[in-house]
């Protein structure tokens, strides 16, 4: 038996040789598979809404599943040919099982979910599993994990925020729990990057800031549905410059700049008035200027964005072997396991989107980008129509704003269109808390998507009754 087993495993160690040129020519296919994939997601994602019925809009629903299965097994299939690993397999019935649990839960939980937003998730999820497991299997399936234990998590959130109307009360719950989830970090972190990001408690590192960014917005959105007068917009500032400059006594200058966004966007459509916004991106231009004088790692990655290649061999290392996998793959990509993307530095991270743009290639990636757009425009659309209540009116477009500046802020910096801030690309990249907040997230605008529709019914209702 143990013999048996033996050649079993040097039969698989031995597999991408076996197959020798047949794989070469399978991967080089696939490339293109994959991307013709892609492109029909994000077809299908923006001729959703001129659908006029329904049936026609649940076909379109049921062509995306088809696609992020059909995807993610062809992905792992090529994982396992090239590395021989049986456990690959495994990783992806176990995903496949993740996808059907997650799409059947919401149906059978919420009639009235919004299975678009379902499938834009789980198409981020799909390709960040694809790649951090090309990366490191083992990322990848802790990464698995941590995303099935969030999906569980989420499943109750949408009941909350439909049943539960003190949520719009917690005023001051939400800003105590921020700011004394932040000042924990800043007091026990260790440094990481430059940064105080997270503290570990059994093994398992917990980045606070992540599940600020949800309390901060909920904070911003009680305190100014309720009230919206100078004094109420004063204190609403003291309070997110509060939970700022805990960020930046830790360095954590990226989720800063993210709360600072976020903050703007809320005021902005709380109050209707550009002076409030204006003066907040002057006085946060000027807290720029004071961070690059203050933080050497501010003036590395500033230096670094400049001219990567003039200090290569130091911090421009990782922004210079980003934009060479960029390069690379050109744009079709080199294929699953053509490229070189373990050579940049926390690839399954902060650069995981070069990665992408290497093996997937460029038009990939910027339908990749698409789909993210797609994602957040609904989260605006839900906001819009959020008529009778503004507290979740703000809620959605805050948490937006967040989601989508997270995104800019990651591309950005991996293609030096501006200076690398070392946010993760929201569900893509690995990291369980970034992934846990962000289906929180999700779960969150769900919660609201059926909202919207409850009091959509309502409106109908009165008019059959006039």
């Amino acid at each position: 038996m143990s013999n048996s087993l033996a050649q079993v495993q040097d039969i698989l160690t031995r597999l991408p040789e076996l197959m020798g040129n047949s794989l070469n020519i399978l991967t080089q296919l696939s490339k293109y598979l994959f991307l013709i994939l892609i492109m029909l997601f994000a077809l299908e994602d923006y001729t959703y809404f001129g659908k006029r019925t329904e049936e026609k809009k649940r076909k379109v629903i049921r062509k995306q599943i088809s696609i992020i299965y059909l995807f993610t097994i062809l992905a792992f299939i090529l994982i396992f040919l090239n590395t021989g690993s049986i456990v690959s397999l495994g990783t992806m019935l176990g995903i496949c099982v993740f996808y059907f649990v997650t799409l059947h839960g919401y149906r059978l939980l919420y009639g009235k979910a919004s299975m678009l937003l379902v499938n834009d998730m789980l198409m981020l999820l799909a390709i960040g599993f694809v790649m951090i497991s090309r990366l490191d299997p083992d990322e990848g399936m802790k990464q698995f994990v941590i995303a099935s234990a969030a999906v569980v998590i989420a499943f109750i959130i949408p009941v909350i925020v439909r049943k539960l109307s003190i949520l719009s009360k917690l005023t001051w719950l939400y800003a105590v729990v921020g700011i004394m989830a932040l000042s924990v970090v800043l007091v026990l972190a260790t440094v990481s990057g430059g940064a105080k990001l997270s503290i570990t408690i059994g093994g398992i590192s917990f980045q606070f800031s992540e599940l600020v960014k949800i309390t901060l917005v909920f904070f911003m959105a009680s305190k100014l549905s309720h009230d919206t007068s100078f004094k109420s917009v004063v204190v609403t500032s003291v309070v997110a410059a509060l939970h700022v400059m805990i960020l930046v006594l830790s360095t954590d200058l990226g989720t800063a700049l993210v709360f600072f966004v976020a903050y703007l966007v809320i005021v902005y459509v709380a109050t209707r008035r550009p002076l409030y916004p204006l003066v907040g991106m002057l006085g946060g231009s000027f807290a720029a200027v004071i961070a690059y004088h203050l933080f050497a790692h501010v003036r590395k990655r500033v230096e670094a964005w400049k001219n990567p290649f003039l200090v290569y061999d130091t911090s421009g290392y990782q922004i210079a072997q980003g934009l060479f996998a960029i390069g690379a793959g050109g744009w079709f990509g080199t294929g699953l396991f053509h490229g070189r993307p373990e050579t940049i530095p926390v690839a399954s991270k902060d650069f995981i989107f070069a990665a992408i743009c290497e093996e997937f290639g460029g038009v990939f990636a910027m339908c990749l980008i698409l789909v993210c757009m797609s994602m957040f425009l609904l989260i605006v659309n839900i906001s819009m129509e959020l008529r009778k209540n503004t507290f979740y009116k703000l809620v959605a477009i805050g948490l937006g704003a967040e989601y989508a500046f997270q995104v800019f802020l990651t591309i950005g910096g991996v293609t030096k269109f501006i200076p690398m801030t070392g946010i993760t690309l929201p569900l893509v990249s690995y990291g369980g808390s970034s992934v846990m907040s962000t289906i929180i997230l999700i779960a969150i605008i769900q919660g609201l998507y059926i909202l919207r529709e409850d009091e959509g019914v309502e409106i109908e209702k009165k008019k059959i009754r006039r």
